[in-house]
C-alpha cells in the first residue's frame, strides 16, 4: 500500500494541528517541572523547544503547508528579533563579574545594609528600581545593575531570593513600561498608531493600581518577614565584605558612568560592554589584591592577561571565611551564561517554525474570529499576547503580531487605537518576564540566579497588569465606544 502526502504548499494546517506544538511544550514543560523540579528548567527547557519545533514541522509537512520559502520567512523574522539578545547577554554576564571584582556590588551592599530598614527592603527595591528604570527605559539594564546589588542586599537581611527577584522586577518592568525612553513602550505605541504619550498617559489606568497593589504587598512582606537580627547580621556581612574587598565609595564612579550612557540613549550592547570595561579597569585600580590572588600563578606578562581573561571566561570562586558570603561573591563568567545563550537559540528556533509553518498565523486568527463584545475582545488579546510570548520567545515581535492581528477588530468595533496599545502592554511586556524560555525569562532569571519558577509568585506588578486591564474593560471605565460596540454590555 502507498502512502502520498498532500504537496508541499498546497494546504494551509488547521488550528488543531497548529496547536499541537504549544501543547507538547507545555506538557514537556509541565513534566520536567514536576519529575525534575523548577531548578531544571533553564538546562532541560531547549530540548522541549526543539522538540516542539520538530513536530511543527513534521506536522506542517504532513499536512502540506510546510515550504522553503515559509521556513525562511519564520527564521529571518525570529532571528531578527532574538539574535541581538545573545551579545547582550554575554556582555552581562561581562558586568556582573566585573562589577563584583571590582567592588562596585560590594559597596553598594556595604551602603544598602547600613542605609535600607529591613522591614521597608522589598518596597524599596521596588520602587527604586521603578523610578532608575523610568529614567533609563531599560528593564534589562536596571536589572543587570542596581538589580544585582538588591539581590545580595535582600540575602544580607534575610529576604529570600525569589521574594527579592519578584520586588526587582516588578519595579524594573514598570518603569521600562512608563518610560517614553523605553523601546517597547516605543514598539507598542508605533505599532497600534497612538501617540506616545497619549499611549503612557492611558497606561497610568492599569499600571497605576497595579504598581500600589505591588507596592502594599511588598511592604507587608517586609513588616511580616524580618526577625529581630537582622541588623545584627547584616552588620556582620558588611565586616566580612570589608575583610575582602576595599570599600571605598570611589568605585560608584562606574555605576555613575554607566548611568550617564543609559541617559544619553547609548546602545545597550555599547553601554554593557562600556560598564564591562569600566569594571574590569576597577579591578586593577580598586583592588589590586584580589588582581594579586587572580595573577598569583602567572610567571609572564602572557600568563599575567590569561589570568585574567580566565576570570571573564569561567567560575570564580571567592573564599571570605563566611560560606553565605562566598555563595554571594562568587562569579560565573561568561560560560555561566553559556545555557541561558543556548536557551535563547532554542526559542528562536521554535518561534521560527512556528512563523515558518503557518500556525502561529491560524492560531492568531482563531483568537479573533468569534469576537462581539468589548469584555471578549480585550480578554482576547491578554490571551493572544500571552500565547505569543510562548510561542515568539520575544516581546518585541510578540507585540508587532499582536498589535497588527486587532488593529482591524479594535477598528469594527470603533474601539480607539490606544486601548489596543495599552493591552498589548499590559499582556506582552510585563508578562515576557514570567515565561521561563521567553529571552526575558531566560535573561533575567540568569542575571538574578533565580529560576521563572521560583519568582512568579512574587512578580505582583506583572501578575496583576493583565488582569486588571481585563476588569477595567469589564467596568468600561474611561472607554468611550460608539457604533456596534456602543450596545455591548461588555
Amino acid at each position: 500500500m502507498k502512502i502520498s502526502f498532500p504537496k508541499a504548499g498546497t494546504r494551509r494546517v488547521t488550528a488543531v494541528a497548529a496547536a499541537f506544538p504549544v501543547v507538547a511544550l507545555l506538557a514537556g514543560l509541565i513534566v520536567i517541572i514536576v519529575t525534575k523540579g523548577p531548578d531544571y528548567i533553564s538546562e532541560l527547557s531547549p530540548f522541549a523547544l526543539l522538540g516542539a519545533s520538530v513536530l511543527a514541522l513534521v506536522i506542517a509537512a504532513a499536512g502540506g503547508s510546510l515550504t522553503l520559502r515559509g521556513l525562511r520567512t519564520g527564521y529571518l523574522r525570529s532571528s531578527r528579533q532574538i539574535l541581538p539578545a545573545v551579545p547582550i547577554l554575554i556582555s552581562i554576564a561581562l558586568v556582573s563579574t566585573t562589577w563584583m571584582l571590582s567592588g562596585v556590588v560590594p559597596v553598594l551592599i556595604h551602603y544598602g545594609l547600613h542605609i535600607i530598614h529591613p522591614t521597608f527592603f522589598p518596597v524599596i527595591a521596588c520602587a527604586v528600581c521603578g523610578i532608575v528604570s523610568v529614567l533609563t527605559g531599560s528593564s534589562w539594564s536596571t536589572i543587570a545593575t542596581i538589580g544585582i546589588a538588591f539581590m545580595g542586599i535582600g540575602d544580607a537581611l534575610g529576604f529570600g531570593a525569589a521574594v527579592t527577584a519578584g520586588a526587582i522586577i516588578s519595579g524594573a518592568y514598570f518603569g521600562d513600561k512608563m518610560s517614553p525612553l523605553s523601546d517597547t513602550t516605543v514598539v507598542a505605541s508605533s505599532t497600534c498608531g497612538v501617540d506616545l504619550f497619549d499611549h503612557i498617559r492611558y497606561m497610568l489606568l492599569t499600571t497605576g493600581p497595579a504598581m500600589a497593589l505591588s507596592l502594599i504587598a511588598f511592604l507587608l512582606i517586609g513588616v511580616f518577614s524580618v526577625g529581630s537580627d537582622s541588623a545584627a547580621g547584616a552588620d556582620s556581612l558588611s565586616a566580612v565584605l570589608s575583610q575582602t574587598f576595599d570599600l571605598t565609595g570611589w568605585t560608584l564612579i562606574i555605576p555613575l558612568c554607566t548611568g550617564i550612557l543609559i541617559a544619553r540613549r547609548v546602545p545597550t550592547l555599547v553601554t554593557m560592554l562600556s560598564s564591562a570595561l569600566l569594571g574590569l579597569c576597577g579591578i586593577f585600580v580598586f583592588q589590586p589584591q584580589i588582581v594579586a590572588v587572580i595573577t598569583s600563578s602567572a610567571t609572564g606578562w602572557v600568563d599575567y592577561i590569561l589570568s585574567v581573561m580566565r576570570v571573564l571566561w569561567t567560575d570564580n570562586e571567592m573564599a571570605t571565611g563566611n560560606p553565605h558570603i562566598d555563595a554571594l561573591v562568587s562569579t560565573s563568567g561568561i560560560t555561566g551564561m553559556l545555557p541561558t545563550v543556548g536557551l535563547v537559540l532554542s526559542a528562536m528556533v521554535f518561534g521560527a517554525a512556528m512563523i515558518g509553518t503557518g500556525m502561529l498565523s491560524v492560531l492568531a486568527s482563531s483568537f479573533t474570529r468569534a469576537l462581539k463584545r468589548r469584555t471578549s475582545i480585550v480578554g482576547a488579546t491578554v490571551c493572544s499576547g500571552l500565547f505569543l510570548n510562548s510561542c515568539t520567545a520575544d516581546q518585541y515581535l510578540s507585540l508587532i503580531i499582536n498589535g497588527n492581528i486587532y488593529r482591524n477588530v479594535y477598528r469594527r468595533f470603533n474601539l480607539e487605537p490606544r486601548l489596543l496599545s495599552r493591552t498589548c502592554e499590559d499582556s506582552v511586556s510585563v508578562t515576557s518576564v514570567l515565561i521561563p524560555w521567553n529571552s526575558c525569562g531566560v535573561t533575567q532569571s540568569a542575571v538574578l540566579g533565580v529560576s521563572t519558577v521560583a519568582y512568579f509568585p512574587f512578580c505582583f506588578f506583572n501578575i496583576l497588569c493583565p488582569l486588571i486591564t481585563v476588569l477595567i474593560a469589564r467596568m468600561g471605565y474611561r472607554i468611550p465606544v460608539a457604533g456596534a460596540i456602543a450596545t455591548a454590555k461588555g
